[in-house]
C-alpha cells in the first residue's frame, strides 16, 4: 500500500460521493454475489462458532446486534457473533476513562468484556462473518468506511460525517494502513481519501490487502 497522506482531501467530498453512480452499481452487484457465496461456502465454520459460543455459555445467545449509522446518517442493526459478555453494553461507561483511541471512537486492548471464545474468534475476525448478512440486505459493502456507533456519530463534526457519504463497509483503507497507530482523525482522513479514489480495482486491492493480514497475522480487521 502506498504511503497515506493524512491532509485534508482536495476535491470535494461530496462531488466524489456522487460522480461514479455506474461503479457504485457494479459494486452492488459484486457485494450481493460474493454475500451469498461467502454465506454458502462459511457455513461449516459458522456453525462451529456458534456451537462454541453456546458450550461457553449457554445462556447467551449467539448473535449480537448493535444500532449502527450508515449511508448519510441512516441506521441500521449490524450483526456479529456475540465476543463480549452479555452486560458489555452496560459496562462501556465505566470504561471509557481507559479508552486507547484518540477521537470519538473506543478501542481497548485488553478488554475485559471479551469472552474467551470472543478472543479468539475477534483475533481471526470470524465475529464479523454475520455482516456478510449486512452486505446481502445493503447496509454494507465488503469495503467501505467501519459503521461508528450511535453515540460515536452524535459527537461528530460535520467534517466527520462526510465519511459516511458512501456505504460503510467490513475493512476499508484505514484497516488497511496501520489502524493501530492511527487515532480517529486519521482514520477520517483515510475514508474521506477512500471516497475520492474509489474503484472496482482499489476496492480489489483493499481486499487483497485485508486477506494478506488476515491469513498472516491473525489479525482481526
Amino acid at each position: 500500500m502506498e504511503k497515506i497522506d493524512f491532509k485534508v482531501p482536495t476535491q470535494s467530498t461530496y462531488k466524489a460521493a456522487h460522480e461514479k453512480p455506474l461503479h457504485d452499481a457494479i459494486w452492488r452487484i459484486i457485494d450481493i454475489i460474493a454475500s451469498v457465496f461467502a454465506i454458502i461456502i462459511s457455513a461449516p465454520v459458522l456453525l462451529v462458532i456458534a456451537g462454541s459460543i453456546k458450550f461457553e455459555n449457554w445462556k447467551a445467545p449467539i448473535f449480537f446486534k448493535q444500532k449502527r449509522v450508515g449511508k448519510n446518517g441512516q441506521t441500521f442493526y449490524m450483526y456479529k457473533f456475540r465476543s463480549m459478555y452479555v452486560d458489555a453494553e452496560a459496562q462501556l461507561e465505566k470504561l471509557q476513562a481507559q479508552n486507547e483511541m484518540q477521537g470519538h471512537m473506543f478501542k481497548m486492548k485488553d478488554d475485559p468484556r471479551i469472552t474467551k471464545v470472543g478472543k479468539w474468534i475477534r483475533k481471526t475476525s470470524l465475529d464479523e462473518f454475520p455482516q456478510f448478512i449486512n452486505i446481502l440486505k445493503g447496509d454494507m459493502s465488503f469495503v467501505g468506511p467501519r459503521p461508528p456507533l450511535m453515540q460515536e456519530y452524535a459527537n461528530y463534526s460535520n467534517y466527520d460525517k462526510k465519511r459516511l457519504l458512501v456505504t460503510p463497509g467490513c475493512t476499508g483503507l484505514w484497516q488497511v494502513s496501520g489502524r493501530n497507530n492511527l487515532d480517529f482523525h486519521e482514520m477520517v482522513a483515510l475514508d474521506l481519501k477512500y471516497i475520492e479514489k474509489r474503484s472496482i480495482l482499489f476496492n480489489m486491492k483493499i481486499l487483497l490487502l485485508t486477506f494478506k493480514e488476515f491469513t498472516s497475522k491473525g489479525n482481526g480487521m
